[in-house]
């Protein structure tokens, strides 16, 4: 038995970012790239582009990767996640059909409530990582990542044909919106500015449709991959960059890419699909094939000033405060089993 674990290193350890988490730089040659409606605003405002899970998306800005990680921490950052598939599930049977594909308990959501949920297959193992949110509006709102686009959406399609042959009342519309992730301390703050509804009333993993800096028809769900607290915006793509736009006048606010996103989420502890889990992963035990010390995923911690990494160990192995050896390039390099998240998080709920 394997158990997924947290790690924090010595300074002298480093963990070298894994490319799948950042991207990579690409080539004129590669220009066949899908680009977000924000494309042109990220070059505007120096974003350096690289390719990811078939996209061209801004790594960073012309602030340094450490320094937008730390701004996010301190103040509020704006991420273009308009990459990830949104799909709309509706019709009568929109419960069962979820149901029928992930592992949460979606007929228990209240009217507007999401929860984190996964695809899995007949063996269990993650077919991918979602949020599953049912709105007031009568269809289940759904937010899947970019790098199982194709096989998520199939997946789902095929789902929904198998109901409707069967004569159950089911539908599956893809969201064409752009989807914006402001995160922070400081994000509900300066959101409220630009919306007429009372952001203290909406608390982690709950979301409505409201105007947001005078665009209407967006929906805003607060949760994020940071561990901040935050709201992910999806806008209506032909106004993505009339509201980017709105958010930067705010000093509070500054672009962000995929080296702070990665490295956010790993303080606080949040898996990448692809590096921590996968589907030869078990949502219930992380039973893997895997040896001791392997690592999933690892970066220097700009907060605690310290590597810190994600993997798997025999479960004799996971008690907090083990200590570990770690080969890092040819080399055997002490490392510490901590509790995750790393860095304390800061969602928001109600009291």
């Amino acid at each position: 038995m394997h158990r997924a674990v947290s790690m924090v290193a010595h300074l002298g350890l480093r963990l070298q970012a894994l490319p799948s988490a950042l991207g990579r730089p690409f080539s004129c040659a590669q220009d066949v790239l899908r680009r977000t409606p924000l494309y042109d605003f990220h070059l505007a405002h120096g974003g350096k582009m690289v390719a990811f899970a078939g996209w061209s998306l801004p790594v960073q800005y012309r602030d340094s990767h450490v320094d937008s990680h730390l701004h996010t921490r301190r103040h509020c950052s704006l991420f273009d996640v308009s990459h990830m598939l949104q799909t709309k599930i509706l019709g009568c049977d929109r419960v069962k059909l979820m149901e029928s594909l992930v592992v949460g308990d979606i007929a228990e959501l209240r009217p507007n409530q999401g929860t984190l949920s996964l695809f899995t297959n007949e063996a269990g193992g993650i077919l991918d990582d979602l949020i599953v949110t049912s709105t007031s509006e009568g269809y289940l709102y759904v937010v899947s990542n970019a790098g199982c686009w194709d096989k998520d959406l199939a997946l789902m399609q095929d789902k929904v044909r198998e109901f409707q042959n069967t004569g159950r009342d089911v539908s599956l519309e893809v969201v064409e919106n752009a989807l914006l992730a402001l995160q922070g301390p400081t994000a509900a703050q300066v959101l409220q500015a630009g919306v007429a509804e009372d952001l203290r009333k909406l608390p982690f993993m709950t979301s409505a449709v409201m105007e947001v800096f005078g665009v209407s028809d967006c929906r805003v769900t607060r949760c994020g991959y940071t561990g901040e607290d935050g709201m992910e915006i999806s806008v209506p793509a032909v106004a993505a960059v009339r509201l980017a736009t709105a958010l930067l006048e705010n000093p509070e606010v500054k672009l962000a890419g995929l080296a702070a996103r990665d490295s956010l989420r790993l303080e606080a502890g949040l898996c990448l699909y692809g590096n921590d889990i996968d589907d030869h992963t078990t949502p219930v035990e992380g039973s893997l094939s895997w040896t001791l010390g392997t690592v999933t995923s690892g970066c220097p911690s700009p907060c605690l000033k310290k590597n810190v990494a994600m993997g798997y160990v025999p479960s004799e192995y996971s008690r907090p405060g083990t200590p570990l050896l770690v080969e890092v390039r040819r080399k055997q390099q002490v490392a510490v089993v901590s509790k995750m998240p790393f860095v304390t998080t800061n969602y928001y709920t109600l009291k």
